[in-house]
């Protein structure tokens, strides 16, 4: 059984109540994974754009 599997068990025992909290926890999760991918990406943009920095350089100057 997956974690994913477990979750979804897990999720028909709680009460109706509690589930609103729960669904704005994983809301925000998924929102922190998302936004930490982004950052990744423009590091990595960056390092690039500095990798390259010099290639433009050359460049401009030919």
């Amino acid at each position: 059984m997956t974690t994913k599997d477990l979750i979804i068990q897990a999720l028909d025992e709680v009460p109706e109540s509690a589930l609103p909290e729960i669904l704005d926890y994983v809301r925000e999760q998924k929102l922190k994974a998302s936004q930490s991918l982004q950052e990744r990406i423009w590091q990595a943009y960056l390092e690039s754009e500095h990798d390259r920095d010099e290639v433009y350089r050359r460049l401009a100057d030919s």
